[in-house]
Formats: C-alpha cells, structure tokens, sequence
C-alpha cells in the first residue's frame, strides 16, 4: 500500500494565519503555496493556472466549484491521435496524458472543516463519505475537488452495491477497492467444475472479496482470502459476513501467500506490467508483472498435493505489445508448474464495443482466461 501524504499546509488568507492537512489518496505532493480564488475566476484563466503548477483553493459557491472543474477538464483533453504502428508506444503516451491531466485537474482544491464539513453554499454533505475513507478527524482538510468527488461516488457504490449473478446478491466496493463491474472474471470462477474434494481454498488479491464468496456458495469449507491492502481487507471482511460466509472464510492482510497448503488457489493478478498512478490502479497496473511473477514461483510450497490453482487474467497486455504469450509460458513452465487446462471468455464491458476508444483493436480482441494450474 502506498505511503499516502499527511503533511500540514500553512497558508495566509485575508491576512490570517491559516494551516490545514493535506490528503492525497494519489500520494500527490503536498503544495508549497496556495492561491486563493472564488467565482470570479475564468475557466481559461483557472486552466492556465492550474496547467503552470498552482494550487487553486475554491473560496466560492460548490455548484461552481464543480462547473468549473468540469470546465478544466475539457480543456484537459488530450488531442486525438491517430493509432501508430505501434500500440506498446500509443499507450504509455496516453498513460502520460492522463498524468499530465490528472496532475492539472488536482490544482484544484477545496478545505474540510475538522468534521469533513464543507463550508461552501449549496454543498452536499460529504462527512459520512470522507469518514469512510480518512476515520476520524480533528483538524481542517484540503484536498483536491477530484478526490473529493471521487470519494462521494465510492460513498455510492457503495451504498448501492454492484449486483453479482453468480452470488445472486450485491458485493460493495469501499473507496480504494476494485470493483468487480468485469463480471466475466468472476463467471469464470463460478462456472469452472471444482477438482473433486476440494475442502480448502486461498484466494489470493482478495480486492472486494467476491472470489471468496463465490467459492463459499460454491460449498468449498475453508477460504483463505489474502491482500495486502488494510482497505481491500476491510471490504472484503464486511462484504463476507454481510454475505453469511464468516463461518467458511478467513480475511488475512499479507502479501499474497498465508501460511499452509489448499487444494484450490485462485488469483486474479493485475493485467497490465506498468507503473500504477494511484491506489485503486494497482489492482491493474503492476510493474514487471512483480505479483504475477511471485505468485507463481511460491506457488507450488502452497498447493496440496494433487491441487489446482487457477490463475485468472487478461491477454490485453500482450494484444499492446507489453508482455507476450511466450514469457507467461516460461514462468509458469520455470515454477515447475504444468498446464492441466483453461477456459476463455470476451469481456462485455462498454469499452470493449467503443470503436473510439484508442486501443479499441486491442480492447475487440481481448480475452480473459482461466489457466488451470498445477504442479509437475
């Protein structure tokens, strides 16, 4: 888990002292100085702005507030660009883009009093949707309009859930948890025959905890679920006794493996061997596929004899040109381990029918498979 930012800001307003918390869940760097500015401002203006680096602190009407943010990012866009010869080198310049965007959109800031209030006209309020996320609080906040926006429709998913077919019933994502809107992942888990006697399972990069639940309705009696972030760990601990599944599934913080053997291991790992930006992206994005990679050489120390593990991940890296069929190969073929299967399926999410999506002829021809793992 990321070392997130809790320095404190100091800043003279209206000829006052002030000082406030910095929160950035994105570990962006708390500012050297603030700027100060209300409804007044252009969006023209506030863009230039932000784009040369300076913080923004929103003294105004929060409708506004959030009008001007959707302003900004207009003028945040990126130029289209045509797709080269090459996708490996279109994505890591539209991951540049997107953190050249981001950086300007998150000058934009706004204060929280010291119980997550916002001291703003026509403000929702937020108190409930910070506390989820930042626990208890005793001193005024700043932090950027996106984050605090992006908290408020985390605080909704997860009032609402996100409805499960294979659970028949609703898993809630927390802020900072990957949500399972890819169903097809979790089909896979739910539809693929269980080996014969198997009694014990790890689910490994737990998230929200839906492998483990669909395992549990499943009937396997003994469910180790494993991630290495405290929030996932709490979703996933919430989502399981609000299930009814305490009694068959424990929910461990650790880095991938628990202690001991199963006869089933499952783990869906990040798909995509880059550099993550923010908390929530290292359920995708993982530097020289690091957990992929660990994952399958401690592998075989943690599966019964006769057991099976089922690794469950994308082809989009390889169809970008960022990994390749080869080197999954050699690293399973390198743990010792063999090859007893694997089922495929399309994803069905919007982006991969969107035709203006950049990488919409990588997105067209994904595939996410199960591999049926075991060892030689």
């Amino acid at each position: 888990m990321q070392q997130l930012h809790r320095e404190t800001v100091d800043w003279i307003e209206n000829g006052r002292e002030r000082s406030a918390l910095w929160r950035s869940e994105n570990n962006a760097p708390a500012p050297k100085t603030i700027h100060v500015i209300d409804d007044t401002i252009s969006a023209d203006v506030a863009y230039k702005r932000a784009s040369l680096g300076e913080p923004l602190l929103w003294r105004g009407d929060f409708n506004n507030a959030r009008q001007l943010l959707k302003a900004m990012t207009r003028r945040a866009e990126p130029k289209k660009r045509r797709p080269s010869s090459s996708a490996a080198e279109d994505f890591h310049l539209h991951r540049q883009d997107q953190a050249r965007r981001a950086r300007t959109l998150g000058m934009l800031l706004v204060e929280l009093d010291a119980d997550f209030g916002l001291d703003y006209g026509r403000a929702p309020d937020v108190r409930l949707a910070a506390s989820e996320v930042y626990g208890p609080s005793s001193t005024a906040s700043l932090l950027s309009l996106r984050e605090l926006l992006s908290l408020i429709g985390a605080h909704e998913w997860r009032r609402k859930g996100i409805h499960i077919p294979a659970l028949d019933a609703s898993i809630e994502p927390h802020f900072g948890v990957f949500s399972p809107l890819r169903g097809e992942y979790v089909q896979l888990v739910a539809e693929t025959p269980l080996p014969a006697g198997t009694k014990t399972a790890f689910d490994i990069g737990t998230g929200t905890g839906v492998l483990a639940a669909v395992l549990a309705k499943r009937g396997v009696s003994h469910i180790v679920a494993t991630d290495k972030d405290p929030r996932a760990v709490a979703c996933a601990t919430v989502n399981i006794d609000r299930l009814g599944y305490a009694d068959q599934v424990e929910v461990h913080l650790v880095d991938i493996f628990p202690s001991g053997r199963a006869s089933l291991v499952v783990c869906n790992p990040p798909w995509i061997p880059t550099k993550p930006t923010s908390g929530i992206e290292h359920a995708i994005y993982d530097p020289g596929s690091r957990m992929l990679r660990a994952f399958l050489d401690r592998l075989p120390k943690h599966l019964e004899p006769g057991g099976e593990a089922w690794l469950v991940i994308s082809d989009l890296a390889e169809l970008l040109g960022l990994a390749t069929r080869e080197d999954l190969l050699a690293a399973i073929e390198r743990a010792g381990l063999d090859v007893l299967g694997r089922t495929d399926t399309s994803p069905t999410h919007p982006r991969a029918s969107d035709a203006d999506d950049l990488f919409h002829a990588a997105r067209s021809r994904e595939t996410t498979t199960l591999w049926r793992l075991g060892v030689r």
